[in-house]
């Protein structure tokens, strides 16, 4: 099933800068109805559809603060993220990691799960290729991009009975400041953003939006992970 943006409303958590920030002019460009953006950081926005919310997605306070300013909505968009350079010397570096791509993923859906259920709507994570195979220069988010995926499986065939559709994104290398150390050919913040609400859009369960991760795509949908997938979600049946 798909889920239109126009006329619809979708909230995005960091949207201070990259891919986040792009997803919120995306959405606006599309004719969404009202774009939450959710930001650590006091933004403001010309466009009156933008409603700025303050939201650290490590924060339960925040997060519980801003589920109950917004009244419905359509699309939540799981953006915000953690990157940084490890070599697993430190736990303390896998659980900063974890607080925020994994247990704040978690967390923030949780919270909004009662709006999106109410319109039948669809949770995007935004996840990376490197949740198939760790990336040793940042093996930390790696993991807990591995875990994130897992989450996103989970959700999606424990929300399918309330009619909540669960999209993962697994980008490659993106322009943005987390990878800009990264000496490989990268795709822009604004191609992805579009990639991601086309597949949205499509209905589509992966979502492989630039070149690099593209590649994976003609292989998996017939693939022996998903074919798992789809054989343990039916035991819930």
């Amino acid at each position: 099933m798909s889920t239109p943006i126009a006329n619809r409303t979708v909230l995005v958590t960091g949207t201070n800068r990259g891919i986040g920030r792009a997803l919120v002019e995306e959405a606006l460009r599309r004719g969404a109805k009202r774009v939450y953006a959710g930001t650590r950081v006091p933004l403001t926005h010309k466009d009156a559809r933008v409603t700025y919310l303050s939201l650290d997605v490590t924060d339960d306070a925040e997060i519980e603060a801003a589920a109950k300013s917004v009244d419905s909505l359509d699309v939540l968009v799981n953006n915000a993220g953690l990157a940084a350079y490890d070599d697993l010397d430190e736990r303390a570096a896998l659980e900063r990691h974890l607080a925020v791509n994994l247990f704040g993923t978690h967390a923030v859906t949780r919270a909004f799960l009662p709006q999106l259920t109410d319109a039948r709507g669809a949770v995007v994570n935004v996840l990376s290729v490197a949740a198939l195979a760790s990336l040793p220069i940042i093996p930390a988010y790696s993991i807990s991009k591995a875990a994130a995926f897992s989450l996103t499986q989970a959700q999606r065939a424990l929300f399918a009975s309330r009619g909540v559709r669960v999209h993962a994104v697994l980008t490659g290398p993106v322009d943005t400041e987390m990878s800009r150390d990264l000496d490989v050919p990268k795709a822009s913040p604004e191609s992805v953003a579009q990639a991601i609400f086309d597949g949205v859009e499509a209905g589509a369960e992966e979502i492989f939006p630039d070149s690099m991760s593209a590649s994976l795509a003609p292989s998996w949908t017939g693939g022996a992970v998903k074919e798992l997938e789809r054989q343990n979600a039916a035991l819930l049946s």
